[in-house]
């Protein structure tokens, strides 16, 4: 079912907002997953100079639900993500938040505020700045490097970084240059990063990329730590770390989903065979 979308006649008065105003859109404090769904796609559609990278693409995601999200390359991956994230606007289609919020009617900045975390390939961090430093820049306040490493930290905000350290398992590292990082901690690092500004969903784009087989198996472990308190959706070509998540697959080709189920069924689905695993 798809939620209704938020109108000039149906929006709820500013009070019920807090104080998170972005501009045209008011940004709820509070997410409504009451119909225990996180995202909803539904009949989206983008086409760059004909070419068609999403076709119709209906999909829903859980709240604290652990997704991954496979398919050859072109099958529309990466764009799906930038829809979700507003960095592309689909030609049509509808794109929720939870019950509320219209994704598609929303800037890049106010899909991050409202709880949406992405974190592409290749990490970005702030190498000649500490592990705990690049955690303390990445929390919700002013973003001005000067004023956030003199600005005094307050309890919860210690808080919040201590215990993404140790979700990440970086607390020995705390104070180590973040560019003297192994890859797989770099990794783990901007997904802290994520961490600390308390995101409801996260987006993560083939995170185990150039990772020892003892970082995958750690990240593989972190995920499912994270499952159930944040909605996660993994982009992967590992069939090994999707295997160890034994969470909900969803197969895209050309842009549509072509399979959707545990890891077992998908690899036995003859359409897949064909066109991704069997390659």
């Amino acid at each position: 079912m798809t939620p209704a979308a938020i109108t000039p006649a149906t929006r709820p008065n500013d009070e019920d907002y807090g104080s998170a105003n972005l501009g045209h859109l008011l940004v709820p404090d509070t997410l409504d997953i009451s119909h225990k769904v996180i995202l909803y796609l539904e009949g989206v559609t983008v086409s760059f100079d004909g070419f068609r990278a999403l076709n119709q693409l209906t999909l829903t995601i859980d709240a604290g639900e652990l997704r991954c999200i496979i398919g050859p390359n072109g099958a529309g991956k990466t764009t799906m993500m930038d829809v979700i994230t507003g960095k592309t606007r689909p030609d049509s289609g509808t794109v929720f938040f939870g019950q509320t919020l219209d994704l598609t009617r929303m800037s890049e900045p106010e899909i991050v505020h409202a709880g949406i975390g992405r974190k592409f390939q290749k990490p970005t961090i702030f190498e000649r700045h500490t592990v705990f430093e690049n955690l303390e820049l990445a929390v919700k306040t002013d973003k001005r490097v000067r004023h956030s490493l003199r600005a005094r930290l307050d309890g919860l905000t210690r808080d919040r970084i201590d215990e993404a350290l140790r979700t990440i398992r970086l607390t020995h590292l705390a104070h180590v240059q973040a560019g003297l990082l192994s890859h797989g901690q770099k990794q783990w690092l901007e997904i802290g990063m994520l961490l600390v500004q308390d995101p409801r969903l996260l987006l993560l784009d083939e995170p185990v990329a150039g990772m020892t087989d003892a970082e995958t198996e750690h990240t593989a472990e972190l995920f499912t730590s994270l499952a159930g308190r944040h909605s996660l959706v993994v982009v992967e070509h590992d069939m090994a770390f999707v295997a160890k998540l034994a969470s909900r697959v969803t197969v895209l080709h050309e842009g549509s989903v072509l399979a959707e189920g545990r890891m077992e069924e998908v690899q036995n689905h003859p359409r897949v065979i064909e066109v991704y695993l069997g390659r």
